[in-house]
């Protein structure tokens, strides 16, 4: 069972977790390492609810805007974008639902490298 995260560290695991989005080679392992303090359940919600509705239309691009790495505070302003339409619209709510579902079973293999390469 892993710590809570400050809102700081939210937005570090944020960061850490859209490399999985990112038009290069992923590190799962360095993904793992700087997520691996929190909570895996956590950490895995916020994966697929936080930040694969945000980041995963780079991966769907023929060409990805994001080559190396999401910018901390776009990413962080975008997540919170989202987090807030979800709150305020019951709409988006169901939209989302919908999108999540899709995310965890098209990105499932995400989840899978970063959670075996936690050191137990």
């Amino acid at each position: 069972m892993g710590r809570s995260m400050t809102d700081e560290e939210r937005s570090y695991v944020y960061w850490a977790l859209s490399d999985a989005f990112v038009d290069t080679e992923v590190d799962y392992e360095a993904i793992a390492r700087q997520t691996e303090d929190y909570d895996p359940e956590e950490v895995k919600r916020i994966l697929y609810h936080e930040v694969a509705p945000v980041c995963h239309t780079n991966l769907e691009t023929v060409i990805p805007m994001i080559w190396s790495a999401f910018n901390l505070e776009n990413l962080k302003t975008d997540i919170e974008n989202t987090l807030q339409a979800r709150k305020n619209s019951y709409f988006r709510r169901q939209k989302d639902k919908l999108l999540i579902s899709w995310l965890e079973f098209r990105y499932n293999y995400i989840w899978k490298e970063i959670s075996k390469n936690y050191h137990k």
